[in-house]
């Protein structure tokens, strides 16, 4: 992948990337940090990166530099911070966007991330395989129970509201 390629994908997928990890983590500062270091990664991979095949890296890439930063934050303390940054919405909003938010935070770690990745982004699962390391059949079951848990909770709310 060239230069020119490069700073045509930043343009392209900064955006997407950077609105994958804010729905995981909720912190604005954070999020640039680990976008800032996914893209530090793919430049230093350019020569071997083809550019037809850059944002199904740089999600990879993202998502790793993701799940390292959840993790060094657990081992430093800071649970908390991490479980206040993913369960930012309010309690006592029923927006459906604030609502949808917080159903997302209740899931397991995989299963948002891939139900973000199809739905939100538009991945098939052949991609969302790759990305996550996962098979295609994983990402199948932990799309399906994602959805059902969402189902659910949303089912639950409704009741209370």
């Amino acid at each position: 992948m060239t230069a020119k390629e490069y700073n045509s994908a930043v343009d392209m997928y900064a955006d997407n990337v950077f609105r994958f990890v804010m729905k995981h983590i909720k912190n604005e500062m954070s999020a640039q940090d680990i976008i800032q270091e996914a893209f530090m990664k793919v430049w230093i991979k350019r020569e071997e990166i083809q550019a037809e095949k850059v944002k199904s890296y740089l999600f990879t890439t993202a998502y790793h530099c993701l799940i390292d930063w959840i993790n060094k934050e657990k081992r430093s303390g800071d649970i908390e911070k991490v479980e206040n940054n993913l369960a930012s919405a309010s309690s006592l909003e029923f927006d459906v966007s604030a609502v949808l938010d917080q159903a997302l935070n209740r899931l397991p770690e995989i299963q948002k991330t891939v139900v973000l990745l199809r739905d939100y982004e538009g991945y098939n699962y052949a991609e969302i395989a790759e990305i996550t390391q996962l098979n295609e059949s994983q990402v199948k079951v932990y799309i399906f129970r994602a959805r059902q848990a969402l189902k659910g909770y949303l089912k639950a709310r409704e009741l209370v509201a």
